[in-house]
């Protein structure tokens, strides 16, 4: 991984100015608590909450990756013993709360990018305690494994009794998995060829795979992507060297390649409508696209004898073309497939692989880790891999050459990372919440004690963000075609909640994830015993869990619409939320051709009605008054 840059003191480079580290006459326990320390030893602090005072240790100076690295350990472990205390025979004998809350104190709390080499006190966590019931059961709880069943899937919040005074949004409701199991099968031309394509096009093809997918999921390397490239241009003879797994990872790279270019600036557009000209243009490398993927559906027995890397990564990238494709059940099918392999590669590495394969074989077992959850938090009948089982055994991402700017390499990295460690969060979030039998939200004594405890390990993720992905947590305008917001005018740039597109889906999912450890209040509001956390996007190739995710955040903002309470803490931005989202799902399914997902369009609908009912709220009980006819 590249060597990372050095934040400047004056705030004139890339990274925002921070605070001097002060290190003399402070102890170690002190400095990681950032509080003042008397220079004793022991010192006051110290000796009051009966810490070991030590002095020696110098200001961090490592790399942000390290920073980043330390911070996932920490809030894993914290997690860990999260976990623990739930399934512990005290917990479940009522006397949970005293044990589950981890005090702030006890995680130092740290700035942006700072860790200055704080640790976890573990003396002062509840130790991990397996139930006599579940002798095996310790090596379970550091995985981060999202249970089947949970109760937090787009089809479960819909069932929530508070939608029955809507019935038109349950009247035409058909299960995701009979929309998607209905369709037409997946075809393939007779005869596919390879499409012809001129150097210059290979290069902004893979130009394109670059900037998106192998940003998104770093798992090509430069010397794969060059052997790709030399594989497409030189032609003669590619149709007949093509059959093998190298070949079919070519063909895929410039499938993929293509679908960057026909979704590429679909969300930072800001709204404006796509041209003629350029539809048609999507559309032609749409169509490109597809030529070379039908060739490898071809091939793809191919892939599954083999046994290999580059087999492996084959059947990762035909499941990431499903997903562009809007076919969540063939995507699903594929990522099992590449999980699958990915298990055994593990299990029994190579004997003549090198290092490159192995860290290869990691950072798809990761994107497949990523993929398979997101897909189990939609359908969560879906069959698991069992990647999820052992990931907690799996080293997270190394040095791998992925790009050529240093710079966007490690980005890429760091990306990758974040994503990683949000969805071990979410699952942990719906293991510990949702999960239908134990889940903290059925018991309204425990919950706000887990709740708590997940909010401050979110907030600890963002701490550590690096700078080019930092965001704001504020309300966004939501831009008509115009430009501008139905209510006010656009933020200016100093205001926007990002930095960079990849900080807006960091954004969003850190949003998505405060929104369903929140949601248990926002349940207890609507039973009458009792804010509500919003917001979801639009990033990547799948359009199919962005529109079941933005489904669910507008159901959930219609149910906290209707409880006078929460309807005041909820700002006008809400009134432009739908039309935003139906706009982003409009423009990506027109892109995206024919056919249609029945279940984006189902989606669709579902936003719609709902934002029709939240207009109808607010004109109707306030509390924007200039708003009402």
């Amino acid at each position: 991984m590249a060597t990372s840059m050095a934040p400047t003191e004056n705030g004139t480079g890339h990274e925002p100015t921070r605070k001097r580290l002060r290190t003399s006459h402070a102890c170690d326990v002190c400095r990681a608590r950032k509080i003042r320390c008397d220079g004793n030893n022991p010192c006051a602090s110290c000796a009051a909450s009966e810490n070991d005072c030590s002095y020696g240790s110098e200001a961090n100076s490592r790399g942000k990756s390290d920073l980043i690295l330390e911070g996932v350990l920490r809030v894993e472990k914290v997690l860990q013993e999260l976990r623990a205390n739930m399934m512990s025979p005290t917990a479940m004998d009522g006397a949970y709360s005293s044990q589950l809350l981890v005090s702030p104190m006890t995680v130092a709390s740290t700035g942006r990018g700072s860790f200055s080499g704080s640790q976890t006190d573990i003396r002062r966590l509840p130790r991990l305690r397996t139930p006599p019931s579940e002798p095996n059961n310790a090596s379970y709880l550091e995985n981060a494994v999202l249970d089947s069943m949970h109760t937090s899937t787009t089809e479960s919040v819909l069932q929530w009794p508070h939608f029955d005074a809507f019935p038109s949004l349950r009247e035409d409701y058909v299960s995701i998995f009979d929309l998607e199991q209905s369709r037409l099968p997946f075809l393939t031309r007779g005869t596919p060829v390879c499409p012809y394509a001129s150097p210059e096009d290979v290069d902004a093809i893979l130009d394109a795979f670059g900037h998106a997918v192998n940003f998104w999921y770093p798992t090509l390397s430069r010397d794969q992507l060059h052997r790709a490239r030399t594989a497409v241009v030189t032609t003669w003879g590619f149709e007949e060297n093509d059959n093998d797994a190298e070949g079919c990872l070519a063909l895929l790279t410039m499938a993929l390649g293509c679908a960057s270019q026909v979704v590429s600036g679909l969300v930072s557009g800001g709204g404006a409508a796509l041209s003629d000209d350029e539809r048609k243009r999507r559309a032609a490398r749409r169509a490109m696209g597809d030529m070379y993927f039908d060739r490898v559906l071809k091939k793809l027995h191919v892939v599954h004898t083999d046994v290999s890397p580059t087999a492996a990564h084959c059947l990762f990238f035909v499941a990431l073309y499903f997903a562009f494709l809007r076919r969540p059940l063939q995507a699903w099918e594929y990522i099992n497939a590449a999980a699958a392999k990915c298990l055994l590669l593990l299990s029994y590495p190579p004997r003549r692989g090198s290092d490159e394969d192995l860290e290869r074989i990691r950072r798809i077992f990761w994107s497949c880790y990523i993929l398979e959850s997101d897909y189990l938090a939609e359908l969560s009948g879906l069959p698991q891999s069992g990647i999820a089982r052992i990931e907690s055994s799996i080293p997270l991402p190394g040095a791998y050459h992925t790009h050529i700017s240093p710079q966007e390499e490690e980005q890429s990295s760091l990306y990758f990372l974040a994503c990683i460690s949000m969805r071990r969060l979410l699952n942990r979030v719906h293991q510990l919440l949702y999960a239908r039998t134990t889940g903290a939200s059925l018991d309204n004594t425990r919950f706000p004690y887990v709740v708590a405890e997940l909010d401050h390990q979110l907030e600890e993720w963002r701490d550590v963000l690096p700078a080019a992905f930092a965001f704001s947590v504020g309300p966004p305008s939501f831009p008509s075609r115009s430009g501008t917001s139905p209510q006010s005018s656009a933020s200016p740039p100093s205001q926007q909640p990002t930095v960079s597109e990849h900080g807006g889906f960091l954004r969003q999912r850190y949003l998505t994830c405060r929104s369903v450890i929140y949601r248990p209040y926002l349940m207890w509001a609507l039973s009458g015993a009792g804010g509500v956390g919003y917001g979801d996007g639009l990033d990547g190739p799948d359009t199919w869990i962005c529109s079941l995710s933005m489904a669910a955040a507008m159901l959930v903002l219609l149910a906290a619409c209707r409880v006078p309470a929460l309807r005041s803490l909820i700002g006008p931005e809400v009134l432009g939320a739908g039309a935003h989202l139906r706009e982003l799902l409009e423009d990506w399914r027109q892109v995206c051709g024919e056919p249609s997902s029945p279940s984006v369009d189902q989606s669709v609908r579902v936003i719609g009605e709902a934002d029709g009912f939240i207009r109808q709220v607010y004109e109707l009980e306030g509390p924007f008054p200039a708003l009402r006819k």
